[in-house]
């Protein structure tokens, strides 16, 4: 599928326009003595260093960064761009350029490339910092700070520990306790001594709490 080419007029007018101020420093450079290949590499210098010197701007504006640098060595190309333009009007005989301009002419290469490298490595500002963020500690600070947190959160008191509840009263039919009293009786009797829980509950074959109940009753009534 081909696709049809239309001219931009922007795009031709760009064109147009380097091409003339190509030109125009081509001779004012060949004017000041600078011959053969050498006139045509100033313009090329001077463009290279305004689109540089743009290029750099917009990058330190993305960046936040200052332009002041950036700005100027823009300034000095286009200055340096319009004054090629500007002197091939008719305002200086190219027969018979200035010692002044001889100078500025033959000086221009070094002053191309010392704005050239402080293009390229002109820093950029770091990245603004995240408010949201946290701080970093450093740490020496950082126990301190842990300290201060743990001592600024409340500790929750000890849970008491639950009371154990009381066993339910067992009812003792009055026939079982004297039975029980007989037994503890004749136990006393033969041993000399009160008739335990255990021994109760063997005696009688009763559960435990039935036996702890009796033996509450018949103690009681010791």
């Amino acid at each position: 599928m081909t696709r049809s080419i239309r001219p931009d007029a922007v795009l031709v007018q760009a064109v147009i326009a380097g091409a003339l101020s190509f030109a125009h420093l081509h001779d004012i450079a060949a004017a000041a003595g600078q011959d053969g290949w050498k006139a045509w590499a100033y313009p090329v210098s001077v463009d290279l260093l305004l689109v540089a010197a743009w290029r750099r701007l917009r990058i330190l504006r993305s960046d936040g960064s200052p332009t002041r640098a950036a700005w100027t060595w823009f300034a000095v190309a286009l200055a340096a761009s319009l004054g090629a333009n500007v002197a091939t009007a008719g305002l200086l005989d190219l027969n018979n350029v200035p010692a002044w301009l001889r100078i500025l002419v033959a000086g221009w290469p070094a002053l191309a490339f010392l704005g050239g490298t402080l293009l390229v490595h002109t820093p950029t500002s770091s990245a603004p910092a995240d408010p949201t963020a946290a701080p970093v500690m450093d740490s020496d600070s950082a126990p301190d700070v842990a300290v201060t947190r743990e001592a600024s959160v409340p500790v929750p008191a000890p849970e008491a520990a639950p009371v154990p509840a009381l066993p339910p009263a067992v009812s003792v039919p009055p026939a079982l306790l004297a039975h029980a009293r007989k037994v503890a009786e004749t136990h006393h009797t033969a041993t000399g001594t009160s008739i335990d829980p255990d021994t109760l509950r063997a005696r009688l074959g009763v559960p435990g709490p039935m036996a702890d109940a009796l033996a509450l009753q018949l103690t009681g009534k010791d």
